[in-house]
């Protein structure tokens, strides 16, 4: 069976307890327009909220599933350990670096990883979350910043970057990353500060969109998650037929997954790596303007059609969240 090459990233899904204050900080401090409010689709009683570019351009999106009552996320291996967010080149760190001291957001210094400079920060649940410089970037293009962003343009969020994972044998996810998932490794160097070896892995065209960065720690005990922790990370498939072919391929190699799932904005896969990593695969398409315009995505809370009748009692069980403002 002839599959394409995976596009590089489609999406992080994170844990927050507080949708109002998530809300606040992906928007007002780091500029992302919500694209779309709508409901944990395995879970309606809870909020999921998607933060993007523009229009929510695949590679672009850091969402959130609200867990109200989630506990304190405590790290360890086996994990998502890290999101960067790709900003246009090095001033625009200088830029956010400046911004976060004004605002008081918990960060370090620039740095230098793996060629590319980066700043490591927190949000207010300790999300582990870094920016790094499209600069010296070559292969797959970054979105484009809403122009009616806190942010000016010329430094706004313009994808996800590399996504970093810990794990306790790295051999066992190599062989899913090469041998199934059709990543190759291209480089290795070390963490700053810990001094850590990172096996970098990529996909497609390449760059800070297309790389997987996984650290092995078999040291430490397994993430124990709560708010501020990874949920998954999702992978570019480019059409639905493409991903069928996926949905295929991982029961003829007895990987058990999800299969086919309907997200109506885009269609997905799940599957585990063997350290217990959630990945998705998911489309490119149709995307998020089917439900809303584009002049109004995010104000109100969008159902696909299988939920709209669902709909008062579901809004019945979620707090108000006013993302008109």
């Amino acid at each position: 069976m002839q599959l394409k090459p995976l596009k590089g990233q489609h999406h992080v899904s994170a844990l927050t307890a507080n949708a109002k204050k998530n809300y606040h900080f992906y928007t007002k401090t780091l500029g992302m327009r919500l694209v779309k409010k709508t409901v944990n689709q395995d879970d309606t009683s809870v909020y999921h909220l998607f933060y993007a570019d523009e229009r929510g351009n695949p590679g672009t999106d850091l969402t959130f599933f609200e867990i109200p009552n989630a506990g304190h996320t405590y790290p360890g291996t086996n994990s998502i350990s890290l999101t960067t967010l790709r900003v246009p080149n090095d001033e625009s760190l200088v830029f956010w670096k400046k911004r976060f001291e004004e605002l008081g957001v918990d960060h370090d210094d620039i740095d230098q990883v793996n060629g590319r400079k980066s700043l490591f920060f927190r949000d207010f649940e300790d999300q582990r979350l870094a920016l790094i410089s499209d600069e010296n970037n070559s292969g797959v293009a970054g979105g484009k910043p809403w122009a009616k962003s806190p942010v000016p343009v010329e430094h706004g969020i313009i994808g996800i970057g590399p996504v970093m994972l810990t794990v306790a044998e790295l051999g066992a996810t190599s062989t899913i990353m090469t041998e199934i998932m059709g990543y190759r490794k291209s480089s290795k160097y070390k963490m700053p500060g810990s001094g850590h070896e990172v096996t970098v892995f990529q996909t497609g065209e390449g760059g800070n969109g297309a790389e997987v960065h996984i650290i092995e720690r078999s040291d430490l005990p397994s993430e124990r998650p709560g708010r501020g922790s990874v949920h998954h990370v999702a992978f570019r498939v480019e059409s639905e037929e493409e991903l069928r072919k996926w949905v295929s391929l991982l029961k003829e190699k007895r990987i058990a997954s999800s299969g086919f799932v309907e997200r109506y904005y885009f269609r997905s896969l799940y599957f585990r790596d063997p350290n217990g990593i959630l990945f998705e695969l998911a489309t490119d398409g149709p995307g998020f303007e089917g439900d809303e315009d584009f002049e109004h995505l995010g104000e109100s809370l969008a159902l696909p059609p299988y939920f709209e009748d669902q709909r008062e009692a579901i809004e019945a069980k979620l707090k108000p969240l006013d993302t008109k403002e």
